[in-house]
């Protein structure tokens, strides 16, 4: 069938819904050459391509109802097929429109979540038109028109159109291409590359970095501005291409331009008038000198097509390929924009579209009762707010949240405009009168000032490029084109200060401490130890206090992944120390990110905030940090946690590493129920990122980020406190030896050395096979003591840990260099006169308990209990504790592995008080046999939590347990 034939066909076809939708999707199929729908089966798992399929809708009072999707394509689209019989042009056709995609939407939410959302809605209404919405996020918010509200309308005439028809081909075959994200992601990578080669061409030829970022920075946006019509066509990919032939024309003449370009002038470079720029960008307009092949590798960037850069990711990509620290990660991975999505639009666009819902419904009844003035001035009313709504980002590295929410703000606007549109019939000039969304309501707090202005360039690019993407090619923006809004600030997020000195010691020298990056390889033992020789100034804060944030109504970001054992060495003690002490409220024990997420909870709660989001490690479930969101839930007012992500694959922007995320929002305490989306699967993507499949629950979302039972307001009990410990923390690799090393040092033929010469234990020891190490553990004794009865082992420790000790920043662990820096003093009397205790591994795959004779040192990744009771053992190791501590101890790193802390997972735990008939004989648990024996301890196939059987092989299983041994 060819184009003219189905348009000719439909075009004036009549009937009802019933009696054409199925044929008019079936013709569809055959015009654009692809398959038809399937017969459906009675098992909707086999359903993937089919008319009215079956779902169940959860309506508004928690009932569920049956519905049919019109048709349904797994992993690609819900279709809604109407037959209006009202004309396109009046706002009856309109407003059935948009009930329709909202039903197809509801449609989409409803699908079994092993399906996942599907990014796309087709909302036909038969032989007349065809709408587009999208949502690659895929993780249930709100689907917009796609391209965009201008386009986002295919009418029967324009299925004569080849780049339409490809267009509905992918939204079939291949929905993820039609992702402007990933369409210019490579695109987007390969300029980064080529100005990173350029810059470093720069910088080699003696050229300073901050001045080859600026001068870069400058002919990027000069790329933009040509691409996107704001100078004339190739006009300075043409002057480029004549000044290679003449480099000694090359710094008056683009100095020319830039200067015409800040104030709007006929520039004598390009022979053309210029609009007026303006802005910060073009102020000090320094061109640096370059040669023919310089000058020629800068005209072949010119010829790439910079209107289709993303936004998104290339502040990222700018920020690596212009700092010559950062530039060997250019090639890593960098955050996703759908990952950036999945926060962004539960924190700001979710709220503002459903004020905008009610402002359109509330217009379009206006206007249904013959009131049209009214039903404009509704609509007025709502853009005039959304151009003054403010989104904060106050960790805003290279701008990538604020960009991804301004283009849904635009979206949105755009949304708004077509509907003053339809109501006055004609577009509201709005933006002339300098109502319109921009870059002023986006806001900024960056430490790096060349990630600030970075995020600066971002928002413009990004603005410009919806700027004409929603209103045509021939709508020229506002001038100045840019403005210097002081929109982002180049300060500290956290911390303000008067001014800052260097600690010095009694002469006056400043006092210096280990950079905390810089190792070395130690002489000895090979192992990668602190450079003492990287040392930095030990710096003094006065004048501190809390820093402000600028008013906003939304606050949205990613601020630093810096946990709070090593803020000191990332941070300084000066930083570290001024900081706690004028936020009290935090924990020490807190990671780095609870101070910003305290403070906009605070802000939220005083109602300052509507809503705040934020990304932080999936920690935020621990005790630790679990703390400042406890303490925000249970104030007066009341925080409510209106949208929670437990655990999410992500990208640190920081290193291009992957990493283990959590999702939070924040919202002021209401009625209504939070959702928390949970992670089902996970899947390679193309450009870094995991495919996600998603399941939402809706509830009160508690302190950990669960919905149900709240484990947190579990209490510890006294009956198990003083039992468990984590092992020792030695500080010092060169606690360790082989047994061959403990020969040398005096074991086995010096007194008493066995005390302190221990087998030693860590979790891959217990998980794998032992590693067969041991440890020097020096607990008790005073260094003289040491010297003079184990003087090799003095030596040793002398040599191997003295050094990295002397580096460290606390004053403790400097002074007790021969002690572990934590040698666990409350767990050697709970341990002392038991022959053996039970351990675990505190993070780990797979809950496994087991016995380690008393002999044996615990590392501070295994967790401790002193108790040799077989029976305890075997509560530890059912089925109820392990769902017990999976629910209660949360999970860490980048494998999402369960992690069991003492304080959560043992200390509250109800363990039965078993009568004497209850608790399995020693014969039948095999006590005395077994450990006499060696042997080892296996479940029952059909057994109660308590009751094992004895293996005659050592090495077993427990709880799905790795391999691992349980000795006597």
């Amino acid at each position: 069938m060819t184009p003219a034939v189905f348009i000719t066909r439909w075009k004036n076809a009549g009937g009802t819904e019933l009696a054409n939708a199925q044929l008019f999707v079936v013709e569809l199929c055959e015009l654009l050459g692809l398959p038809r729908p399937e017969p459906a089966s009675d098992d909707l798992r086999d359903n993937a391509y089919v008319f009215e399929r079956r779902i169940r809708e959860r309506l508004g009072d928690g009932s569920e109802a049956e519905r049919r999707v019109d048709c349904y394509r797994r992993a690609a689209f819900v279709l809604e097929a109407k037959k209006l019989h009202a004309g396109t042009a009046t706002r009856g056709f309109d407003e059935a429109l948009m009930k329709a995609r909202a039903q197809a939407e509801g449609y989409a939410r409803a699908l079994p979540a092993n399906e996942g959302r599907p990014p796309f809605l087709v909302v036909i209404d038969v032989g007349r038109v065809i709408e587009l919405y999208s949502e690659f996020s895929r993780s249930g918010a709100t689907y917009v028109p796609y391209p965009d509200p201008r386009s986002h309308r295919i009418r029967i005439d324009d299925l004569a159109r080849e780049d339409i028809r490809e267009r509905l081909k992918n939204v079939w075959l291949d929905p993820d291409a039609l992702d402007p994200a990933k369409v210019s992601a490579q695109a987007t990578r390969e300029v980064a590359a080529e100005l990173a080669h350029i810059a470093k061409a720069l910088e080699a030829a003696g050229h300073a970095p901050e001045a080859v970022a600026g001068f870069l920075t400058r002919c990027l946006f000069t790329f933009f501005a040509e691409d996107v019509g704001l100078l004339p066509a190739k006009a300075f990919e043409t002057l480029l291409g004549d000044l290679a032939k003449a480099p000694a024309q090359f710094v008056p003449m683009l100095g020319e331009l830039w200067e015409a370009m800040d104030v709007g002038r006929f520039s004598v470079a390009i022979r053309a008038e210029v609009r007026r720029f303006n802005g910060k960008l073009f102020k000090r307009p320094d061109v640096l000198p370059l040669n023919r092949d310089q000058i020629e590798d800068l005209h072949a960037c010119a010829k790439r097509r910079w209107n289709e850069v993303e936004p998104a990711i290339i502040g990222t990509l700018l920020e690596r390929a212009l700092d010559p620290r950062e530039r060997h990660k250019l090639g890593a991975h960098y955050t996703p924009r759908a990952y950036v999505e999945r926060l962004v639009l539960p924190t700001v666009i979710e709220p503002l579209r459903a004020d905008w819902a009610l402002a359109q419904a509330t217009s379009l009844s206006l206007a249904k009762d013959g009131k049209p003035d009214q039903a404009v001035a509704t609509l007025r009313r709502f853009h005039h707010d959304l151009c003054q709504v403010k989104v904060l980002d106050p960790a805003c590295g290279s701008g990538n949240f604020l960009y991804v929410t301004l283009e849904h703000l635009k979206r949105l606007e755009g949304e708004v405009l077509d509907q003053l549109a339809a109501l006055t019939g004609g577009q509201q000039k709005l933006e002339t009168e300098g109502l319109t969304v921009d870059p002023h309501q986006l806001l900024g707090i960056e430490v790096n000032p060349r990630a600030a202005a970075l995020a600066e360039l971002v928002l413009w690019i990004g603005y410009l490029q919806w700027h004409y993407r929603t209103r045509g090619g021939n709508a020229e923006p506002p001038l100045p084109v840019l403005k210097d809004y002081g929109n982002i600030v180049c300060r500290d997020a956290v911390l303000a200060w008067d001014k800052v000195d260097f600690v010095t010691d009694e002469h006056g020298v400043p006092v210096t401490r280990w950079d905390g990056r810089t190792m070395k390889r130690h002489p000895v033992t090979g192992e990668e130890v602190p450079d003492d020789s990287a040392q930095r100034p030990i710096e003094r804060y006065e004048g501190v206090r809390q820093a402000s944030w600028p008013d906003a109504d939304f606050v949205v970001g990613n601020p630093p992944f810096i946990g709070a054992s090593t803020m000191r060495r990332a941070l300084g003690d000066g930083y570290v120390d001024s900081l706690r002490g004028i936020w009290p409220a935090v924990p020490e024990s807190a990671d780095f990110v609870m101070y910003w997420w305290h403070h906009a909870a605070n802000l939220t709660r005083q109602g300052e905030l509507r809503r705040f989001g934020f990304i932080t490690t999936n920690s935020i479930r621990q005790t630790f940090n679990r703390r400042v969101i406890e303490a925000a839930l249970g104030g007066d007012p009341a925080l409510q946690l209106a949208f929670a992500i437990p655990d999410h694959p992500w990208v640190d922007a920081a290193e291009g590493a992957q990493v283990r995320i959590a999702m939070t929002v924040g919202a002021p305490a209401s009625a209504a129920d939070g959702r928390r989306s949970e992670v089902l699967s996970e899947a390679d993507g193309a450009d870094d990122e995991i495919m996600v499949t998603l399941r939402e629950r809706s509830g009160t979302l508690h302190a950990d980020l669960s919905v149900g039972a709240d484990v947190t307001k579990c209490a510890a009990l006294t009956a198990n406190q003083g039992l468990s410990s984590p092992g020792v923390k030695l500080h010092g690799s060169g606690f360790i030896v082989t047994p061959d090393r403990a020969a040398e040092l005096g074991y086995g033929r010096v007194p008493g050395i066995e005390r302190h010469i221990r087998e030693y234990r860590n979790g891959k020891d217990l998980a794998d096979a032992p590693r067969g190490v041991m440890v020097i553990d020096l607990f008790g004794l005073p260094v003289e003591q040491v010297r003079s009865d184990f003087p090799e082992v003095y030596q040793h420790v002398h040599e191997q840990v003295k050094p990295e000790r002397d580096q460290n920043n606390r004053a403790t662990y400097r002074e007790n260099w021969w002690i572990f820096g934590e040698p666990r003093r409350e767990l050697r009397p709970a341990l002392s006169g038991l022959p053996r205790y039970i351990a675990t591994v505190e993070t780990t795959k797979h809950r496994l308990f087991q016995f380690l004779d008393a002999s044996i040192l615990p590392d501070n990744m295994l967790i401790s209990i002193a108790s040799d009771d077989a029976c305890r053992l075997g509560v530890l190791s059912s089925r109820v504790h392990a769902i017990w501590a999976l629910a209660a101890g949360g999970r860490l790193g980048v494998g999402n592995d369960p992690r069991y802390n003492k304080s959560r997972c043992f200390e509250p735990f109800p363990f039965p008080n078993l009568s004497a008939a209850q608790k399995p004989s020693p014969m039948g648990i095999g006590l005395q046999a077994e450990y006499a024996g060696g042997g080892g301890m296996r479940p029952l196939a059909k057994r109660s939590s308590t009751a094992f059987a004895i293996s005659a092989k050592p090495s077993v299983r427990i709880a799905s347990a790795s391999k691992s041994h349980i000795p006597a």
